[in-house]
């Protein structure tokens, strides 16, 4: 008998896509990255590589780790998988995967018995359940057809990468890591920026280049010169070495700071012209190191990236959450956002569509205003919105060019190049706000 301290959670969600495949898809490496929602505390160390009878262990922190021990007696593929916490008693946790067949469709229910509080549960289920049926979507669409390909990847420690990296491993393909240190397994190579190997990109068959030193920060003369010594040269060597190893694609990351710091309320799109500026011309720089005979080459120009695992929202998440934030500066200045899902299924794109090729603006279709950012993710935390921070509070922290090019810049992107008909899991920016943060 279930203690009366043990509350029962379940959702049952239908997914459009056969039994055999959903249970696959939990069974690849990164599902545990891709199922766990960025707003929960902790991080995985190490993943289950047995549905049966593997255990997976997530570092809460100060020495603290949750650790799930798959249950070899209630494994029942493909129908079930069951978890339980090995760790931090008294409280208790299992944790049931159940799947039905429902014709060409699936029936997923997750149940937990637990004395966890229930809300936070509730939110997780949830937001798993969206994940799950985001991911799938995307990998049934029709630019992928079956394609299952050997991918390297630099920077995929990095905020987008810890995205992107489980997608694809969940979605079939092989990911090669290209790292600094010394490779830790075959599915990891060590890369020379300045020097890449010849045998580097053996068997690979696309690119995905995002390392480069992060933008944040005072912009001394220091800084701007790691931002351009990371990008430039590196992404320049790398592109070669994708096009003498035969490499068919070469996907780059970029940055809509191309178009400049200001540029009013001027609609850019991938054919307007590049703007002034340091930024502008890092990025124009960058761009141009990617462009090499041979591959096809795609440079994705990413907006503000909304995750509370890195970057802004990271940083303004617990000023709001405690009633402190507000606008920056006028909150006239435009700003173009993408949600880390959005961005992770362009990045997959631009692997995979061949007939995408250049600057792609990774922007979100609805940019808005400073001011309206901010009320909103008040809104979504349910808190005010009351404190504006003028534009003396980004120079003390960034320098006058600092924030002119990064806290205070004003871009009004418009992602052309996808066309209309590509698909965004989240368009708006409180939908991307309350899938992130679980709201």
């Amino acid at each position: 008998m279930t203690s009366p301290l043990v509350r029962v959670h379940s959702l049952t969600t239908r997914v459009e896509a056969p039994l055999e495949e959903v249970f696959e898809w939990h069974r690849r490496p990164g599902a545990i990255h891709r199922l766990m929602p960025p707003w929960m505390p902790g991080e995985v160390r190490v993943e289950a590589t047995d549905l049966a009878a593997g255990t997976a262990v997530i570092s809460l922190g100060r020495g603290v780790d949750w650790v799930a021990r798959h249950d070899p007696d209630a494994y029942d593929p493909p129908l079930l998988f069951t978890d339980r916490l090995a760790s931090l008693r008294p409280l208790s946790w299992t944790h049931r995967h159940e799947f039905a067949s429902s014709g060409d469709a699936t029936l997923v229910t997750d149940r937990i018995e637990t004395n966890v509080l229930g809300k936070m549960v509730d939110r997780m289920l949830g937001y798993r359940h969206a994940q799950l049926t985001a991911d799938l979507a995307a990998h049934h669409r029709t630019y992928v057809a079956g394609k299952s390909l050997t991918i390297a990847v630099t920077g995929s420690h990095g905020t987008v990468g810890q995205a992107l990296v489980p997608f694809l491993t969940t979605g079939g393909h092989r990911v090669i890591r290209l790292v600094r240190h010394t490779p830790a397994g075959e599915d990891e190579r060590r890369w020379d920026p300045s020097a890449p190997a010849a045998d580097l990109l053996d068997g690979v068959d696309a690119v995905v280049h995002l390392a480069g030193a992060s933008i944040a920060g005072r912009f001394t003369e220091a800084h701007k010169a790691a931002i351009r010594d990371s990008r430039i040269e590196p992404t320049r060597r790398l592109a070669e070495a994708a096009a003498r190893s035969g490499v068919p694609t070469f996907v780059s990351a970029s940055a809509i700071g191309i178009y400049g710091a200001d540029r009013g309320d001027e609609v850019l799109t991938e054919a307007s012209a590049r703007g002034a500026g340091f930024l502008a011309d890092v990025v124009a720089e960058w761009e141009a190191a990617s462009r090499v005979e041979g591959p096809r080459v795609v440079q994705v120009r990413t907006g503000i990236v909304q995750t509370p695992a890195g970057g802004a929202l990271r940083l303004q998440r617990p000023l709001f959450a405690a009633g402190l934030g507000g606008r920056l500066g006028s909150g006239r200045q435009w700003l173009s956002w993408i949600g880390i899902d959005d961005l992770v299924d362009i990045y997959h794109r631009a692997i995979l569509d061949e007939t995408l090729e250049g600057p792609v603006d990774a922007v979100a279709p609805e940019p808005v205003t400073g001011k309206v950012y901010a009320q909103t993710l008040a809104h979504v935390l349910r808190r005010p919105a009351l404190l504006p921070t003028p534009a003396l509070g980004p120079q003390l922290l960034l320098g006058k060019e600092g924030a002119e090019e990064m806290a205070l810049a004003s871009q009004r992107v418009d992602p052309a190049a996808l066309g209309m008909d590509h698909e965004f899991r989240h368009p708006t920016l409180e939908a991307a706000l309350r899938h992130v943060l679980g709201r």
